[in-house]
């Protein structure tokens, strides 16, 4: 962790620069391999774990403890930031 306490210098941007370039294109290509094809999947249940329907007093709770946590709110709906890279 010693590049936390000191300022990268530009070969070594450039060396971080072209191993995650090296990383992309590895990953890249591999995907490109992987069959294109993903269809939905073949299980179908008579039961499932949620209940549909009414909801009850735990998912109230969550709600309310889920607003009470956000710090940008508006009644129902909780206001997000969208993350730009």
């Amino acid at each position: 962790m010693d590049f936390l306490w000191h300022e990268v210098s530009e070969k070594e941007k450039k060396e971080i620069k072209e191993e995650a370039k090296s990383i992309m294109d590895s990953f890249s290509e591999k995907l490109s391999k992987i069959d294109k094809k993903i269809s939905e999947s073949l299980i179908e249940r008579e039961e499932y774990e949620r209940e549909e329907g009414e909801s009850n007093e735990r998912d109230s709770k969550f709600k309310k403890i889920m607003f009470e946590n956000a710090p940008n709110k508006n009644k129902d709906f909780i206001i997000a930031e969208k993350k730009k890279w």
